[in-house]
């Protein structure tokens, strides 16, 4: 493979599609050569971004910069109990190293304590890291290890610290995306800030269940799949 990839993406509606998706590789066993497939696949189907592990950011940057193709990287994954100030490190390094994108976790203990101070912080934290150097933020709030109104309290939190996004979970959790949290995260952040669907999203019936239900973007790893679909 070369060491840039070149800008090509084919047109038509399953375009709109693809531009939907976060292509994502996550994985801990993920070698190089699958992320640059990743980086391949995304310019050949015109995917939002790709959605990596900070270690492989400035590979994905530099196979990338001749596309229209984000980098969107992670922090504090999957678990969301670092502590802020690692997070807000984590963000910034990853930004250094060119990531246009940062999904954070947050402390999802702290929330469920009902330390609502701590976890305010510790979102400000990274989407202030963000906002410095106009890069998009998205919060994970792992819906699946909440109540409806800890979904509730996390959305509120995370709007309050200037996301640009919420997101419903890592895909390591207990669960996935579910059109229930995306419809009720939707109706807390209004029409101002994204909500990314994420975890489980296999098929192109799957996406269309959660843009129904107000998703604006979809991190999926099926992304190849779900837009072939599209185009039958």
């Amino acid at each position: 493979m070369p060491d840039r990839i070149g800008l090509h993406a084919s047109g038509g509606p399953a375009d709109e599609v693809a531009a939907l998706i976060d292509h994502t590789l996550l994985r801990a066993d993920a070698t190089r050569q699958q992320i640059e497939a990743l980086c391949q696949e995304a310019v050949q189907y015109g995917f939002a971004s790709v959605c990596v592990n900070p270690t492989w950011v400035s590979t994905c940057v530099a196979l990338l910069q001749r596309s229209r193709v984000k980098v969107c990287s992670v922090v504090g994954f999957p678990l969301g109990a670092t502590t802020s100030d690692a997070k807000q490190f984590e963000a910034r390094r990853a930004i250094v190293d060119g990531a246009g994108e940062i999904d954070m976790v947050i402390n999802v203990g702290a929330l469920k304590s009902g330390d609502r101070g701590l976890v305010g912080r510790d979102i400000a934290a990274v989407t202030g890291a963000c906002r410095e150097s106009g890069v998009v933020s998205k919060v994970i709030i792992e819906a699946a290890l909440l109540t409806d109104e800890e979904k509730v309290t996390a959305c509120e939190l995370a709007q309050a610290a200037g996301a640009d996004f919420v997101k419903t979970s890592t895909g390591f959790g207990p669960g996935g995306a579910t059109a229930h949290d995306v419809a009720l995260m939707r109706r807390v952040v209004g029409q101002a800030m994204g909500v990314k669907a994420a975890g489980g999203i296999k098929d192109l019936d799957d996406l269309r269940t959660m843009v129904e239900a107000g998703a604006s973007r979809i991190g999926a790893s099926a992304g190849v799949r779900i837009v072939q679909e599209s185009r039958r």
